[in-house]
């Protein structure tokens, strides 16, 4: 190609219509050489360094388009034949043809040579794939065509769908104002037409290029040409949105011949529409306080190198000063991007709250009325565009991207406490206070915006287009408004072998044996516990034992890494390696029983993953009749309640009396009712003396009208803890009770003139006078609902759960949307079905017993905001470390609740308050987890599999695949904080023994028999728990010593369950199933018969463990008359029962210890809670 516009390539997008992505390359040089990488699509930017890569994502990420400059022209000898030459094919102005050209791979199967050229396709992905809390990036150094060094640096990622960028993001901060930058990010947000000018091609694409990684995570998804020759003008004629550049001399032209365009200048700084529609285009404005927080944010960056640099000694050494310079720039960028990340998580952050994760449904409507009045404009356009719709299905997927990371680590506290509760969006007390500081804020700057004359208000001076020669003050926006300390990861480098000429078949192989030679010596001098570099080197070796033609080499590999970070696990390309492996190679693989397992894996999934569901809906009311199964999905798809046992009881009381089924208008009206009380409970305003007799944490759910009572006039107000009296005149506060203190409520008439006042009385502890109100036609319902939370808050300090307390005030919210609803005689029977803790008060024990309410600390729910509740089937506390790199949050210590079907819930066990809401570990039951190292959680499935779990970033990137059968236990040695092996078995009866550093096995043997069920390690040998008998195998593998479960029990029938070895009193514990009691060996022999301890009115033995000198048993038996969860404390010296606690109403499935000062239970999926005692 000569010098001037390269080449455009257009590739259609996956969704909507027309909508087309494009990478242009332009060659400033004389010659450029195309080569593929793969799998992200790059294009460097001309201009720009030849360090400075730009990406576009693809739907098929395959073919990276990458353009090299060196110097020489086409035809040239230094130029290798047989390179595709790239050409455009334009076929209208609607549906551009894609370049036809791709690099040419090796067949594997013909065992053709590849040459290096051919190799560098395959490297981008192991180079740019780092995952959370990374410490390096890969640079790679090498020499095309025996010319200059060519270096191409490949930046750590965070996120692994995040671009490859080396721009200078802080190009478009010199060019616009921050204000300017705002209205170009709104432009692109709202997916306008828009056109760059410039009188300079480089900037074009740079700038534009740097706007696209100012929105990530979201994309554009419309035509992106950042060049336009002067034969493709006619392009900006296109009706459907677009992002395109033009040369500055075609300004006029196009601002006079086109219509609905946003015209942007590049060189002046400037935003302009096309003249004809001057008045149509509509652009909002960002919402105030991101925008605001934004400009605060550049203002405070420092964008000139010379500046920063100004106070460092000269230099003579070039390269040292570029390599300052390079680390001035990365820094610079991580800043940016942290910012106008910052911009996007202000403005959507507020989204994941009117999702359904279930049904996949948004409540756009919803979402709309919690924005301010003044941002409904930007909001409206920005919900209608391809780009959020594609944000959204990123959100219903889970996507664990920059934007969720940082939304996670931005979340207050108030928010995660506020993700445990069931109860409808209610403003807490905290929230109002802060909107009411907010507003106070708002008026002084609407005041200095209103009067500028006013000479006691200084105006704060805004910077000029390119005047950050001078740094802002920003003392008044310190903290959060403040310019972001970010500084890059520090890199790590790694050289691959120079390439020679001519690519002759031998030195071609000398080139891959270098190379595999050289990264073997990398990754033996290589720390242990560097695995995330280790997964990179893996993927680089095997990449050119595929080249070279050794596919059995390349497959151990590959499976190595598909257990040191799945993330960049080729899985397509292994399936073709395997499709080509000829039948010795088969053979040798057959040899190797894990690879072979990983091949049958791959096999038998054509595709990597099933793709997910990537529909997304609008919450839309009903216009047909629906019986209960489909009047449960629209309530849990309006987000009002989604537990189902209450909406049957809402079904229930909107039928009362008629056929059961709801038609569309009586569900409406409820949605109707529903919201118009969630909008006002959102306008509530308290006085400042209101407030300071609340806790930050409530929320008034309830305001009567005004009523007359005993103690004055005024509204009475329900908090989800306290009545009281908003007293009218003078704004005040005058309690009325709090729930735990009421003793009785009742209601009554008082006679007034010829007729009688409904009245609602409530005797309350420790006052004499009754509190009376004259609630009149509110009464019958005020009656219910007081009643109700009354018994829900007896219920919660009962049973020291507060979760009824979240339960009985959304009963109560319900029960006021039914009568709402139904305005008729029978409306407030309708409304008592929804009365569920005040009439099965009567029925459930309100007391639990005295021992267990001694013993009894708090209860969680793991299952809070399920449909239904899940069984605990693992529990782990994991202490807290502080390490001055860790977020504090990462510092608390954690518990970790295995739930059905692979879903794991995290609590912060400081706070009890989920630290991170349920995320996936397979789709399998979890047998086991343990901590191995402060860095890892392993967790073993009953998919054979072990997942290891980033306790930082809580993601599982890592899976071991050595057992063929159920993973049933996972232990360390006792007393080792950093432990070096973790021990692991299976149903099959397989021992495996791994390194946690390289997670290779470094030890295995095979039980005799099968069922084995748990494992623990005591004076060097590993005692084994099987159906049949407790086997005791030295580390050999041999057996050492065997308990048989005949020998002790008539009854062979039974079976081992569970057992715990006490190595001070020298003693075995086991429980075995269908008995009632605890069996106890002496480990000094093992022949003699066991004592016995009997567990009155136990039907079932399911876990048990040591705390201290106690053994706490989890069972299932008799509590207050009827079946439920039941745990037994048994004295281990003097081996008696202490106490019998009963506080689940389902089995107790696991048990745990926190520190030996707390235990923690956790319940089936009757109940699906976690109980926390006290440990003595």
């Amino acid at each position: 190609m000569s010098a001037g516009i390269g080449p455009t390539a257009w590739w259609p997008s996956t969704t909507g219509p027309c909508m087309m992505t494009t990478v242009s390359t332009m060659a400033k040089r004389t010659g450029s050489v195309l080569a593929a990488l793969c799998p992200s699509r790059c294009a460097w930017s001309p201009g720009s360094p030849i360090t400075t890569p730009s990406r576009t994502a693809f739907p098929d990420p395959s073919i990276t388009l990458v353009s090299w400059s060196f110097g020489c022209r086409a035809g040239h000898p230094a130029f290798p034949e047989g390179l595709p030459r790239a050409s455009t094919r334009v076929a209208g102005t609607r549906c551009l043809q894609p370049i036809s050209w791709q690099a040419q791979k090796p067949s594997l199967s013909e065992g053709t040579e590849a040459s290096p050229l051919d190799f560098l396709h395959q490297v981008q992905p192991c180079l740019s794939s780092h995952s959370v809390n990374t410490e390096f990036e890969l640079k790679c150094d090498f020499k095309v065509f025996n010319m200059k060094s060519l270096q191409i640096v490949l930046p750590a990622r965070a996120d692994l769908e995040s671009p490859i960028l080396d721009l200078d993001l802080h190009l478009p901060l010199l060019c616009f104002r921050p204000e300017k930058v705002l209205q170009i990010l709104t432009c692109i947000l709202t997916e306008q037409r828009i056109v760059f000018f410039s009188s300079d091609w480089a900037l074009l694409t740079l700038v534009t290029e740097c706007f696209m990684a100012y929105l990530y995570p979201l994309q554009w998804q419309h035509p992106f040409v950042p060049i336009l020759s002067d034969q493709m003008l006619d392009f900006v004629m296109a009706p459907t949105s677009f992002l395109m550049g033009c040369h500055l001399d075609h300004f006029e032209e196009v601002s006079k011949e086109a219509d609905g365009l946003v015209l942007i200048n590049i060189d002046h700084g400037s935003i302009t529409y096309s003249k004809s529609t001057d008045d149509n285009v509509d652009i909002p404005d960002v919402p105030l306080l991101a925008a605001q927080t934004f400009i605060q944010r550049v203002q405070s960056l420092q964008l000139h190198h010379e500046l920063h640099a100004a106070h460092l000694l000269s230099s003579t050494d070039l390269k040292e000063g570029r390599a300052h310079r390079r680390s001035w720039q990365q820094k610079l960028n991580c800043q940016i991007q942290q910012t106008t990340l910052q911009l996007l998580v202000s403005i959507f952050r507020d989204v994941k709250n009117h999702l359904n994760y279930e049904h996949r449904v948004f409540n756009s409507e919803e979402f709309l009325k919690t924005r301010a009045p003044g941002d409904h404009r930007f909001y409206k356009q920005v919900l209608d565009t391809y780009m959020f719709h594609s944000f959204l299905k990123a959100r219903l997927n889970r996507r664990m991207d920059a934007f969720a990371q940082m939304d996670l680590d931005t979340q207050s506290e108030e928010d995660r406490i506020n993700g445990m509760l069931l109860s409808p969006r209610r403003p807490t007390v905290e929230k109002i206070a802060s909107r009411k500081s907010s507003h106070l804020c708002v008026t002084h700057r609407r005041m200095v915006v209103s009067m500028p004359n006013l000479q006691d208000i200084a105006m704060p001076e805004l910077a000029p287009r390119n005047s950050s020669l001078r740094l802002t003050d920003t003392a008044g926006c310190r903290g959060s408004s403040g310019v972001l300390n970010v500084t890059p990861k520090s890199p790590y480098t790694f050289k691959i072998p120079e390439i020679h000429f001519p690519l002759e078949s031998q030195c071609v192989q000398a080139y891959y044996t270098r190379f595999v030679s050289m990264l073997s010596e990398a990754m033996c001098i290589l720390a242990p516990d560097n695995s995330l570099l280790l997964a990179r080197y893996l993927y680089l070796r095997g990449l050119v034992y595929l080249m070279q033609g050794q596919l059995l080499n390349a497959l151990l590999d590959f499976q190595n890494l598909y257990k040191t970070d799945i993330r960049i696990f080729p899985t397509d390309l292994v399936k073709r390696t395997v499709e080509s492996m000829s039948a010795p190679e088969w053979e040798r693989a057959e040899q190797a029983p894990e690879l072979m397992r990983l091949i049958s894996e791959i096999l038998d999934k054509p595709h990597e993953a099933s793709k997910l569901d990537d529909h997304v809906k609008n919450f839309k009311l009903p216009k047909k009749h629906m019986q209960l199964g489909d009047f449960m999905k629209r309530v849990q798809e309006s987000g009002i309640v989604k537990d189902a046992s209450t909406i049957h009881r809402l079904f229930e009381a909107l039928t009362v009396g008629q056929e059961k089924q709801i038609d569309p208008e009586t569900f409406k009206d409820f949605y109707n009712c529903w919201k118009e009380t969630e909008a006002e409970a959102q306008e509530v305003s308290l006085p400042w003396l209101v407030m300071e007799h609340l806790d930050k944490n409530e929320c008034v759910c309830k305001l009567s009208s005004s009523v007359k009572t005993n103690l004055g006039v005024g509204k009475i107000a329900m908090t989800q803890k306290r009545l009281f009296l908003l007293t009218e005149g003078r704004p005040g506060y005058l309690e009325i009770s709090t729930f735990r203190n009421i003793e009785e409520v009742k209601r009554t008439s008082t006679a007034f003139v010829l007729r009688r006042i409904p009245t609602l009385k409530i005797r309350v502890a420790s006052k004499k006078e009754v509190f009376e109100a004259n609630l009149k036609t509110e009464c019958d319902l005020w009656h219910l609902m007081v009643k109700e939370m009354w018994a829900g808050k007896k219920l919660a300090d009962d049973h020291k759960d507060p979760h009824y307390v979240q339960q009985a005030l959304t009963n109560v919210l319900l029960m006021d949307a039914v009568v709402g609803t139904l305005q008729s005689p029978g409306a407030i029977y309708a409304a008592s079905k929804l009365s569920y803790f005040d009439k099965t008060s009567n029925e459930m024990p309100m007391t639990l017993p005295e021992t267990t309410l001694e013993t009894l600390k708090h209860k969680i729910n793991p299952s809070a905001g399920e449909a239904f509740p899940q069984a605990v089937d693992v529990l782990l506390y994991t202490p807290g470390h502080l390490d001055p790199a860790e977020k504090v949050e990462d510092a608390h210590p954690k518990l970790w609740c295995a739930l059905s079907e692979g879903n794991v819930t995290v609590f912060d066990a400081s706070s009890w308050t989920i630290h991170q809401r349920s995320f996936k570990v397979g789709t399998a039951k979890v047998n086991c987890m343990v901590m191995a190292d402060q860095n890892q959680v392993w967790v073993g499935s009953e998919d054979s599999v072990i997942y290891i779990i980033n306790v930082h970033s809580m993601s599982c990137n890592k899976q071991l695949t050595a057992h063929c059968s159920s993973v049933t236990d996972l232990i360390v040695q006792d007393g080792q904080e950093a432990p070096s092996d973790v021990y692991s078995c299976s149903m099959d009866g397989t021992v495996l023994v791994w390194n946690v550093s390289t997670l290779q096995v470094t030890s295995r043997f095979q039980l005799p028999r099968g069922g084995l069920t748990s494992i623990r390690l005591h004076g060097g040998r590993l005692w084994c728990c099987t159906g049949n008998s407790i086997m005791v195998m030295k580390m050999n593998g041999s057996l050492h010593q065997e308990l048989k479960i005949e020998e002790n029990f008539k009854d062979t029938s039974t079976s081992f369950l569970a057992f715990q070895l006490l190595p001070e009193e020298e003693q075995l514990w086991a429980a075995c199933a269908g008995r009632s009691e605890v069996y106890i060996w002496s480990l000094k022999d093992l022949a003699q018969p066991p004592q016995r301890v009997p567990l009155k009115d136990c039907s079932e033995i399911n876990c048990m463990i040591r705390v201290k000198k106690q053994v706490w048993v989890g069972s299932r038996g008799l509590g207050q008359g009827t079946p439920k969860g039941k745990i037994y404390v048994i004295d281990a010296e003097r081996k008696t029962v202490e106490k019998e606690l009963v506080a689940h109403m389902d089995t107790v499935r696991t048990l745990c210890s926190a520190e030996d000062r707390y235990v923690l239970s956790g319940s089936g999926r009757e109940e699906g809670k976690v109980a926390i005692w006290k440990g003595e």
